[in-house]
């Protein structure tokens, strides 16, 4: 079960230097969309993006960003950071899908079936002059 505080999600998204005017433009599209906040950061190039997992991805912003005409900065550690977190984020989102199975509810019948069938008492095959010392 996937907890719900680790749906919101709170990244920043770094663009190249050129073309310059860029974070500002992408800083009015991200605020324009519902569920999605976004907060200038101390770098010139760096928008902080708040969201919920239920409604964005960071993968689908950065996307969406991509063929709005948006650079984001490519550097190594970039693409790496930004590899892992579409993996993490995707991951929690596909285990969102699957349902919870309520163990607890019937965990005493579970038990009992796997007792039953454990070699024991009347199930145990030894012949009862064996069995006794």
């Amino acid at each position: 079960m996937v907890d719900l505080s680790e749906l919101d999600k709170q990244r920043d998204i770094v663009f190249s230097a050129d073309p310059p005017g860029q974070v500002e433009r992408a800083y009015q599209l991200l605020s324009g969309m519902p569920g999605c906040k976004v907060e200038h950061v101390a770098s010139a190039n760096t928008l902080r993006v708040s969201y919920n997992l239920h409604e964005h991805t960071l993968e689908g912003l950065e996307n969406g960003l991509t063929e709005e005409g948006f650079h984001l900065d490519h550097s190594m550690l970039h693409n790496i950071g930004r590899k892992v977190i579409y993996y993490c984020e995707d991951t929690i989102c596909h285990n969102l899908d699957i349902p919870a199975y309520p163990t607890k509810k019937n965990e005493r019948a579970v038990f009992v079936k796997a007792y039953d069938q454990a070699p024991h008492g009347d199930h145990d095959d030894t012949p009862p002059e064996l069995r006794v010392y």
